[in-house]
């Protein structure tokens, strides 16, 4: 009886394709994000600042730009960490090479710059598809690894490979507070969802997905491959780009090379997986899901009782990471996110039967 669009009746062709046309939907959406904006920074904690909510923000951003390119265009990507690697060194020399860059646009340029090398990156995914693409993106991950550890260049020649960056100001405001970071966070991780969600819905997200779904049928029907597969690596690596910029410049502050290594990647790619593969929803989901789940198994132990080493702890997170990805793969290989749309099916004809 509560999520039912009974009585709301769309008369033109705008309110048709608006992007929550059923009106619960939208007032969830205000309401969560009003709750975002206005009553988290005057109650969370700096630990659930600096934890739990700025890196899920930021991954978030990372994972919805992989799931551009893997869920909604079907090319599988093992060199995300590369890409967000490539924003982060961008940004930092941005800022130390011309200290008078806004900031804003600081992490605009370290997206073009990732765009650059994801589209350079992406060529190769006109030949080839599957497995090969991914050990080929894998290959640019180990690349951009060695590149940003032995070319001092892009760490100003320091002597450690390790880089530090400069104080966060934003028109002349300094952000310093962890409940300010979070809200500088959580705007443009909105305004990129929002863009994303209409790339989706409109000619560029339609030509991705069917590329993805039998790219042989989308070529004959007018879509050029070379046109979906390229946009779609310069999109996904301008969002993982900025994400990697905000990981550095603002969640960790200080990074080496490893800060991006292949673990990152494969991170992101399981969020994409558990959250669900086509789905702007499943990237947040798989974020929360993937940042929440080695807090939860660190303090699970001690809450029951069990006393565990760090080392068994960091295996059990492996252990189970593994069994929920098989689980997912099988049960339910559109993730968490198809899931959710289970439950919102199932309350609209609540209460009654299916």
């Amino acid at each position: 009886m509560i999520y039912r669009e009974t009585g709301q009746f769309r008369t033109s062709y705008a309110s048709d394709q608006q992007l929550f046309p059923i009106l619960q939907d939208r007032v969830l959406v205000i309401g969560f994000l009003a709750f975002a904006f206005v009553v988290v920074p005057f109650v969370a904690s700096d630990y659930l600042f600096r934890a739990i909510l700025t890196p899920f923000l930021i991954l978030s951003l990372a994972a919805l730009g992989l799931n551009i390119l893997v869920g909604y265009c079907g090319q599988l990507s093992l060199g995300t960490g590369g890409f967000m690697a490539v924003g982060a060194y961008a940004a930092y020399n941005l800022a130390v090479r011309i200290p008078s860059l806004n900031l804003i646009v600081v992490f605009v340029l370290a997206g073009l710059c990732a765009t650059l090398v994801g589209a350079l990156f992406g060529i190769p995914s006109l030949r080839i598809k599957g497995f090969y693409l991914a050990v080929t993106t894998l290959a640019a991950q180990f690349f951009l690894d060695w590149l940003f550890s032995r070319v001092g260049w892009f760490t100003n020649d320091s002597s450690s490979g390790s880089v530090a960056a400069p104080p966060l100001e934003l028109f002349g405001h300094p952000i310093q507070g962890p409940a300010e970071k979070y809200l500088l966070v959580l705007s443009i991780v909105s305004v990129f969802a929002l863009l994303a969600k209409n790339l989706t819905r409109g000619a560029v997200g339609r030509s991705w997905m069917a590329t993805r779904d039998m790219d042989v049928a989308a070529e004959v029907i007018g879509i050029r491959p070379l046109y979906a597969k390229l946009t779609a690596f310069a999109v996904s690596s301008f969002y993982v780009g900025v994400a990697g910029a905000m990981w550095g410049f603002v969640y960790l502050g200080g990074w080496e090379p490893l800060a991006f290594d292949v673990n990152r990647s494969f991170e992101l790619l399981f969020m994409v997986i558990i959250g669900g593969l086509g789905s702007i929803l499943g990237s947040f989901l798989g974020a929360a899901f993937i940042v929440i789940l080695p807090i939860a198994l660190n303090r699970l132990p001690s809450a029951l009782g069990v006393p565990l080493s760090t080392a068994t702890v960091s295996e059990l997170e492996l252990m189970v990471f593994g069994g929920l990805i098989v689980f997912f793969l099988i049960a339910e290989p559109r993730g968490l996110a198809r899931l959710w749309a289970i439950g919102k099916e199932k309350l609209r004809l609540w209460p009654f039967p299916h």
